[in-house]
């Protein structure tokens, strides 16, 4: 399945039913009173999260909503149906944004949470409502009220307990794939990974989501890369692990351009808890990895943990801090606390 995690959709609430202009008409009752019913209310625009969806891919292909028109008044008092309402489901975590692309009316971040966007339009009024004490046989009625329309940006935000960055070809595909049963991309070039992709973690009869999003660059807070998007998919995780190539751009450097663009996208980003994690220190010597944990340190980063993503050395240390950070039951597990499936449960071990 395709991933999207931005869409542009129209939506438009029913118009309500017009009322009816009737008379009664009965044996023996040439002249009977008005009875013309009211219409019927137009149906709302409902936004849902559900469960089971990760993607806006579906908004793509559907872009057009409208919920149905209520049905006209009728003779004898009887007022129209009312217009179904129209539900749009949506992955859990998806914001409704007003065309502007800036003021959110939404946002659902609790599977079955809904909540009416448009409300549908009123019946009109039939003639019976207009009798008085003047005007004993009026003809008039009412259209109905029209429907409300709009267009809205649908914007997906990963629910994930941990957000895992770093610079291009930091190893975040080898490091989510070693520690989750994800198939993300490999390979010894930048930008490998295209998309955001999610992953469970088992550790320690514990177990939570981790959100791997591609790599960062200088800029992104600003939109460089499509950055800005990427990091709305983390601004909702509870810590995050910043990947950090021992054979890439000097550590130092590496640690202050992600930590400029956490702090210039805002949100909170930059205050979240960083674990710090050098990567790939089975290509080098235990010298080196020594020498760069000591300038991290130095750079500002509390904890560094070395670790090899290919081969799992040092994960199980990094995990233990990571669920340090987790709440008592995270979403994937039960209120107690126990994971859902217990054989899939065993502590997470390094190869």
């Amino acid at each position: 399945m395709h991933f999207l995690d931005q869409a542009k959709i129209f939506i438009r609430s029913g118009a309500g039913g017009p009322g009816a202009v009737s008379f009664r008409r009965e044996k023996y009752e040439e002249y009977g009173g008005p009875d013309g019913g009211d219409g019927g209310k137009g149906g709302d625009i409902v936004f849902e999260a559900i469960t089971g969806l990760n993607t806006l891919i579906d908004f793509r292909y559907t872009q057009h909503f409208k919920a149905q028109r209520g049905i006209g008044g009728m003779g004898k008092n009887r007022t129209g149906a009312g217009g179904k309402d129209l539900v749009v489901k949506v992955p859990v975590g998806t914001q409704v944004i007003d065309d502007d692309g800036e003021t959110v009316l939404l946002d659902l971040t609790e599977p079955g949470m809904s909540a009416v966007l448009l409300r549908g339009g009123d019946g009109g009024r039939g003639n019976l409502s207009y009798k008085s004490s003047t005007n004993r046989a009026p003809r008039q009625s009412g259209p109905g009220w029209p429907g409300e329309e709009m267009y809205v940006w649908l914007r997906l935000k990963l629910l994930a307990d941990v957000g895992l960055v770093g610079l291009p070809n930091a190893g975040k595909s080898t490091f989510i794939n070693q520690i989750t049963n994800t198939k993300a991309k490999v390979g010894d070039y930048a930008f490998t990974t295209l998309r955001p992709q999610l992953g469970v973690v088992r550790h320690k009869s514990r177990e939570f989501v981790l959100a791997d999003i591609p790599g960062l660059i200088a800029g992104a807070a600003e939109g460089a890369g499509v950055g800005d998007r990427f990091l709305g998919h983390i601004e909702r995780c509870r810590v995050l692990i910043h990947l950090i190539d021992i054979n890439g751009t000097d550590p130092a450097e590496a640690l202050h351009i992600i930590q400029d663009e956490l702090e210039a996208y805002g949100g909170g980003l930059d205050e979240k808890p960083r674990l710090i994690a050098l990567n790939k220190i089975d290509l080098v010597d235990t010298e080196l990895v020594s020498a760069f944990r000591a300038e991290l340190r130095a750079a500002g980063a509390k904890r560094v943990f070395p670790i090899s993503g290919a081969t799992g050395r040092g994960m199980g240390a990094l995990l233990d801090a990571v669920l340090q950070h987790l709440p008592a039951a995270t979403a994937t597990e039960r209120p107690s606390g126990e994971v859902e499936d217990a054989e899939d449960a065993a502590p997470w071990s390094p190869i």
